[in-house]
């Protein structure tokens, strides 16, 4: 199988590697499109991601869809041709899969069948991400399934969104999926605070207001959104140093305050706590599960209240040899997201 690997720190190359093997609860998928995530898929191939352990080379990607080709002997809650989110292959052949998902060939497990037949919820639990998606549904436009599900988990634990007024910090991908989202659960109103070159994209997708991330004046004028007591829930998805305490003023004694973005991620979570000592309610990053969120994601994107379109044009993906422009497209603002063709 091809599969984009990232060799060493700002190298990416298209490799052949050896296809994966499924095991007894394991099916095997060729991968049809994955997303690119324009936080860790970049801070990946730039040796930059926050997290302690990752080696190269890497098999990259974790927004692939893909459908079943071959079950194991003990699967009975998937079948060929399903569509499968979440999947990727293994690391193979000196490659680490940080979660492989841009290879044309990948992994995923019925988790249901582990659970019930008794195997420890440690070895089954991650696996709750690789979920069927509905007949029809269209593989390039089901890669944001990922982003949705993550958002989706991660807001509706930060607490209730109908009727509440919300602040967004962050007009990348993710930034975008807690506006849409938030329109979607009924919030009375959701402001944001990023690049201006996505100002009109976002009165497009229902924000009530939006300031540039280095006007303080335009930060401070969105208390006209907030109303007499303050926003009652904030979503930072970027995890800039000083991006929270920049809009505390503008958030409600005891607002929900959720930490999703990752860029400082160090002194972001010793910032916490002295967030959390002013009386507001901190959720932290990684606070979710992704499998939760799947069937009400599927409904949204079933209703049109999520559309892909918002981030890309799902009817033009970049082929897998062509990754490296997917990425810069993303870099250069001119898609929130990019899709790639990997074997569809």
């Amino acid at each position: 199988m091809r599969a984009a690997v990232v060799e060493s720190h700002g190298v990416l190359a298209i490799r052949t590697l050896s296809d994966p093997v499924p095991g007894p609860y394991e099916v095997l998928t060729r991968q049809l499109f994955g997303g690119i995530c324009a936080a860790t898929d970049r801070h990946l191939v730039e040796g930059k991601l926050p997290i302690p352990g990752i080696s190269y080379p890497l098999i990259l990607g974790h927004e692939t869809i893909g459908r079943v080709v071959e079950m194991g002997a003990k699967v009975r809650n998937l079948k060929v041709g399903d569509l499968i989110t979440r999947t990727g292959a293994p690391a193979t052949d000196g490659c680490a899969a940080y979660w492989g998902g841009f290879a044309e060939l990948g992994l995923g497990r019925d988790f249901a069948a582990m659970r019930d037949d008794g195997l420890p919820e440690a070895e089954w639990t991650a696996h709750t991400i690789n979920r069927v998606l509905p007949p029809g549904t269209d593989p390039a436009s089901a890669t944001m399934m990922i982003t949705w599900r993550e958002t989706l988990s991660y807001l509706t634990r930060l607490g209730p969104v109908s009727g509440k007024r919300l602040l967004v910090l962050g007009s990348g991908g993710n930034g975008f999926s807690f506006l849409a989202l938030a329109r979607a659960l009924g919030a009375d109103a959701v402001a944001m605070v990023g690049n201006p070159a996505w100002a009109a994209h976002a009165a497009h997708a229902g924000a009530a207001a939006f300031a540039d991330y280095r006007d303080t004046a335009a930060i401070a004028n969105l208390r006209s959104v907030a109303g007499p007591t303050g926003f009652d829930l904030l979503l930072d998805a970027v995890g800039h140093t000083g991006g929270i305490e920049g809009v505390l003023s503008l958030m409600e004694p005891g607002a929900g305050i959720g930490l999703y973005g990752i860029e400082a991620l160090g002194e972001r979570m010793a910032a916490l706590k002295a967030i959390t000592a002013q009386g507001f309610r901190v959720h932290g990053p990684g606070e979710y599960a992704e499998g939760e969120a799947h069937d009400q994601a599927v409904a949204l994107m079933a209703s049109g209240a999520l559309d892909a379109r918002l981030w890309f044009d799902p009817t033009k993906p970049y082929p897998l040899d062509q990754i490296g422009d997917a990425l810069a497209a993303v870099a250069n603002r001119e898609s929130l997201k990019a899709v790639v063709r990997i074997t569809g």
